[in-house]
C-alpha cells in the first residue's frame, strides 16, 4: 500500500512523505505555479546575497534523507533555476562541492564574531574596504540600493 502526505515547510516548499508498505520515503515538491526567481546573476547585488537561495536549495538537498531519484530530479530543478537566472553551471556545481565537503570536515568553530558593520553595496570594489576586515572579529553585512 502506498500513501503520500504533503507536509509545508517554509518558504512555500514542501516535502512529500511517500509511505510504501514498511518504509517512508521523502521527497521535495514544489508546486507548478511556484516561480524559479532568484536574484539574478547579473544584478548589482552581493555574490552572497545572489548565492543565497542555491545554498538554500542544495544544503536541503544534501541534508534530507531523499531517494535517489528524488536527488536527480532537485538537482535538475537547481541547475535550471541557475540557468533561466544567469547564473553559471559550474558555479553552482563548485558550491554544491563545497556544501558537500564542509558537511564532511570536523573543523573547528571560527571565531565569534563580536562587531557588525553594514556597507552600501555599489560595486563589487567595495570588496577592497571590506577585506581589510577578513581576519578580524568584525562581521561584515551588505545591503543593496535598490
Amino acid at each position: 500500500m502506498t500513501s503520500h502526505k504533503c507536509v509545508q515547510q517554509s518558504h512555500g516548499l514542501y516535502i512529500i512523505l511517500i509511505r510504501n508498505n514498511n518504509n517512508i520515503e521523502i521527497n521535495i515538491y514544489r508546486k507548478e505555479t511556484s516561480t524559479d526567481t532568484v536574484i539574478h546573476y547579473n544584478s548589482n547585488h552581493p555574490i552572497e546575497q545572489k548565492m543565497a537561495a542555491f545554498r538554500y536549495y542544495i544544503s536541503r538537498l544534501i541534508n534530507l534523507p531523499l531517494t535517489q531519484k528524488g536527488k536527480g530530479i532537485e538537482w535538475n530543478t537547481i541547475i535550471n533555476i541557475a540557468k533561466h537566472n544567469g547564473f553559471p553551471v559550474e558555479k553552482i556545481t563548485k558550491l554544491k562541492t563545497q556544501l558537500i565537503k564542509r558537511l564532511h570536515k570536523n573543523h573547528t568553530p571560527p571565531e565569534k564574531i563580536k562587531k557588525w558593520a553594514t556597507f552600501t553595496y555599489h560595486s563589487p570594489a567595495i570588496r577592497k574596504i571590506t577585506n581589510i576586515f577578513k581576519n578580524t572579529t568584525v562581521g561584515i553585512a551588505f545591503r543593496s540600493r535598490n
